[in-house]
């Protein structure tokens, strides 16, 4: 770490350079902005805010003190205004926010909220996704019309942000096979998949089926 900025390291980067993914390596370059005690209905948190190579910010809610030993409750959470914040019924993203929390309030743990709004495409993008959804598109066919992969985050980011408060091994609240593997490829050891499936919303049912059968997400039948 030089001037509180965590790099990758070297094998990391010479691999994302060799694979063209330099906007990947820049927001690998993450640095510690704020923090605060922050108490909610969850519990009593401390709240920090980072900032990446790109100038976004993100968000680290932790409960209790993390040890470097005994593997930490986590949760990576992407951005979803619309259902996280809006109460939108057309994904489980809000449930899975509040359920994360609950279970990290009470056990201890950290959430990681990166912003990386609609699956890594950004909130008017996403938006313009939903038109075609209305339109009889899945959540993938709709974001793959537009020109973008079916997900497009990053999760170097958050595995960064770990990195940075002393998080190496963690008991990852997922439903989701490719987090742990970006987890992972950000040297953070993934003990455990915790799953994580609230009931859902009767309109997300379509995305939900999207999900389980072609983005691989692990949700049962």
């Amino acid at each position: 770490m030089q001037n509180g900025v965590r790099l990758l390291l070297p094998s990391k980067t010479a691999e994302f350079l060799k694979y063209g993914k330099f906007s990947t390596l820049m927001a690998s370059l993450v640095k510690h902005k704020a923090e605060a005690t922050l108490p909610t209905v969850y519990g009593k948190f401390r709240i920090h805010v980072f900032e990446d190579g790109r100038k976004k910010e993100h968000t680290a809610l932790v409960k209790g003190k993390l040890s470097r030993g005994k593997p930490a409750l986590a949760r990576i959470h992407s951005q979803c205004l619309t259902g996280d914040t809006l109460g939108s019924t057309k994904c489980d993203c809000g449930l899975q926010l509040r359920a994360a929390l609950g279970m990290i309030g009470k056990q201890g743990g950290v959430l990681v909220y990166l912003q990386q709004e609609g699956r890594g495409i950004g909130l008017a993008n996403k938006i313009k996704a939903y038109a075609l959804q209305d339109k009889g598109m899945d959540t993938v066919e709709a974001n793959e019309k537009l020109g973008f992969r079916d997900d497009a985050r990053d999760y170097s980011i958050g595995a960064a942000i770990l990195r940075h408060l002393g998080v190496k091994k963690i008991r990852l609240l997922t439903n989701n096979p490719r987090k742990i593997g970006g987890l992972q490829d950000g040297d953070i050891e993934v003990a455990e998949r915790v799953p994580l499936i609230p009931p859902a919303y009767r309109q997300s049912k379509g995305y939900m089926k999207a999900k389980r059968q072609k983005l691989g997400h692990l949700l049962g039948e």
